[in-house]
């Protein structure tokens, strides 16, 4: 009884290992294929990604483009402002003079004729 047993297992034995590496092999291959499927979208995936980081970063390069460009118009016209107000004040503090001069002139006669 006993060899019949250990015969019984030892073909049991026998007949999973083969039905095993059959299988095993299968899915060694399915496992493989996958695996490639996988890393080739991973590498779609990663070319589409830089891709996209490439053109958000020209559209960020643009949109400074065109901020600066604001910026030193806007620089452009405060300036012209702040020469125009300079001149405006100089010919204001030029006229004033003027007056003073005029009113220090007239005082002056004023005083002279006085005595």
């Amino acid at each position: 009884m006993k060899k019949l047993v250990l015969s019984a297992v030892l073909i049991l034995a026998l007949g999973l290992s083969f039905t095993a590496c059959r299988d095993t092999k299968e899915k060694t291959e399915d496992a493989m294929e996958n695996a490639a499927d996988k890393a080739g979208d991973a590498m779609d995936d990663a070319k589409d990604a830089v891709e996209d980081a490439a053109d958000k970063a020209g559209d960020a390069i643009d949109d400074a483009k065109e901020a600066t460009e604001g910026a030193m118009e806007e620089a452009g016209k405060a300036m012209d402002s702040v020469k125009e107000a300079t001149e405006n004040a100089a010919k204001d503090v030029k006229n004033a003079v003027d007056n003073a001069a005029e009113k220090t002139k007239d005082a002056a006669k004023k005083l002279g004729g006085n005595n």
